[in-house]
């Protein structure tokens, strides 16, 4: 099997660079083409280059980890937003279904308004907050159109050990304030990007194995929930059973309002995972299981 990986310097690209290994031949790319294989295009600011590229590589698989996740920067680049988000991976769709090839796309939380505290299922009315989920959601809508044969995973408070995230900051003000304030009214699960990548191998391998047709959106998170205090509580008190010495001494809860944003944010981030694990038998781990195998790698 050829597979077709885009935006592989990523977090989820860089973990799906090790999960798709198994599977077949992978043809890895990035925005930046002259790093490429054989100069291959892989940059989404101008997404209908990417049909030569689809058509270069032949692929029987597309996995789509490029996006613009920028998403205050979104709000005042709109048409780049939308370059990359929708028009894009429309481009992808349309050359998996002239092909037949299987594509594999992630989404977020963000395509919902985060009202309420229920856990959304796939069918839930949409109703993004931002451009960035507008973008999203137009992504998405843009592949289910075209008719190709599709996962599309959303998911949310995506980490990983490699590159930024929010538990290394914390850490790192952790280390040199005493007092430290964290949003409490946004709730959902870190889900780590080396689990993404694992359930994108089982699930793809399962849908292009399976008579029947698996296509559609999934919901792919981490089990549990917490809010960003929650979760930065859980790091602070992880590093200091590991022997990190650090100066904080309170984390004060704060909303949303408290650190005002060009993006508005989705209060309620839950999503149900159900569907996931009844079509494809797998289990979603606690959140707390990956964020402490990322602080192991970390501290």
């Amino acid at each position: 099997m050829k597979i077709l990986l885009l935006g592989q310097g990523g977090q989820v690209g860089w973990e799906l660079q090790r999960a798709l290994a198994p599977l077949g031949e992978v043809v890895g790319l990035d925005h930046d083409s002259a790093a490429n294989p054989g100069g291959l295009h892989g940059d989404f600011s101008r997404p209908e280059a990417l049909a030569a590229t689809v058509a270069a590589v032949k692929p029987d698989l597309i996995v789509n980890a490029a996006a613009h996740t920028a998403v205050d920067k979104a709000e005042s680049e709109p048409e780049l937003a939308r370059a990359i988000n929708a028009t894009a991976p429309g481009v992808l769709a349309r050359c998996a279904a002239e092909t037949g090839a299987w594509l594999v796309h992630y989404s977020t939380d963000y395509v919902f308004d985060g009202s309420g505290d229920a856990a959304r299922d796939e069918e839930a009315a949409t109703g993004p907050l931002s451009v960035y989920g507008q973008t999203k959601l137009e992504g998405e809508q843009l592949i289910r159109a075209s008719g190709c044969r599709h996962l599309i995973l959303r998911t949310s408070w995506v980490y990983a050990a490699r590159g930024g995230n929010f538990a290394k900051t914390m850490l790192r003000l952790a280390a040199e304030r005493e007092r430290l304030t964290v949003i409490d009214d946004q709730i959902g699960a870190p889900t780590g990007a080396d689990l993404l990548a694992d359930l994108t191998a089982q699930m793809a391998r399962q849908a292009m194995n399976s008579e029947i047709d698996l296509s559609g959106v999934y919901h792919a998170v981490a089990a549990g929930e917490t809010s960003w205090h929650g979760y930065a509580s859980f790091v602070i008190e992880q590093a200091r059973q590991r022997g990190r010495e650090l100066k904080v001494q309170a984390i004060d809860p704060v909303p949303t309002s408290a650190f005002p944003t060009p993006a508005r944010r989705p209060h309620n981030s839950r999503l149900s995972t159900q569907k996931l694990q009844q079509v494809f038998g797998l289990r979603l781990p606690p959140w707390q299981q990956g964020v402490e195998r990322m602080l192991t790698e970390i501290l």
